[in-house]
């Protein structure tokens, strides 16, 4: 078992292992990430690092095959759905919705969970506030520029409330300003709110900012 170095509670990964065709790409992994800690998984392509995340937001391909157990703050909840587990996920494309305003999509994080028109719309400006983006709820999601639409799809996940957090190489498509900026503000609210954070990236810029573990996997034959 690789050691938890936050604070009590967090992510748990127990044997994960992962195959694809009989090939293995995952082989017995255990890592306890605990809340405001980030490890960052490193490695070539095709080594599982990404196919591990999805492993562990409920969401693995069947053409995979998955073994171990993940817990959540003592949770398990390998056999829940994603909607289930609570662990918010970020990835490399924002995938915020066209059809709805700024606004919407952060609603659409809020979930059935907060009822009112109100509460919610309070909910969505205090989001935006702390995102510096105060009045934009109204705005069409591709008037944004790429660090606004990646704070607005932080923002969305974290309304939901997740209790742990993945990034799937979440700057690769930002310039090197706006990664340092959105790196910033990313791992500034991830550690405000205690979460635990596993990050893939192949930027050893990225892990630095993390300031966590790296954890580096092998090169896998026909990976």
């Amino acid at each position: 078992m690789i050691g938890s170095r936050g604070g009590p509670g967090g992510l748990v990964l127990d044997a994960v292992a992962i195959e694809l065709d009989g090939r293995a790409l995952v082989e017995g992994l255990s890592l306890e990430v605990g809340r405001g800690e980030c490890v960052t998984l490193m490695g070539p392509s095709g080594c599982g690092k990404s196919t591990l995340l999805s492993y562990v937001a409920g969401s693995l391909d069947p053409a995979f095959i998955g073994r171990g157990r993940i817990r959540v703050d003592a949770d398990d909840v390998t056999g829940l759905p994603p909607e289930a587990r609570r662990i918010g996920i970020q990835f490399q494309d924002d995938l915020l919705f066209p059809h709805l305003s700024v606004g919407g999509n952060l609603a659409f994080g809020l979930g059935a969970r907060v009822r009112g028109r109100e509460v919610r719309r309070n909910c969505v400006e205090a989001a935006l506030a702390e995102a510096d983006l105060a009045g934009f709820a109204d705005r069409d999601p591709a008037t944004l520029s790429g660090g606004q639409r990646a704070r607005v799809a932080l923002m969305r996940t974290l309304l939901a409330e997740p209790r742990a957090l993945l990034l799937d190489e979440p700057f690769n498509k930002l310039d090197a300003q706006l990664r340092d900026d959105v790196r910033r503000f990313v791992f500034d609210h991830a550690r405000e709110r205690e979460l635990p954070v596993l990050l893939v990236t192949h930027d050893e810029a990225d892990a630095s900012a993390a300031g966590g573990r790296v954890l580096r996997f092998p090169d896998r034959p026909g990976g």
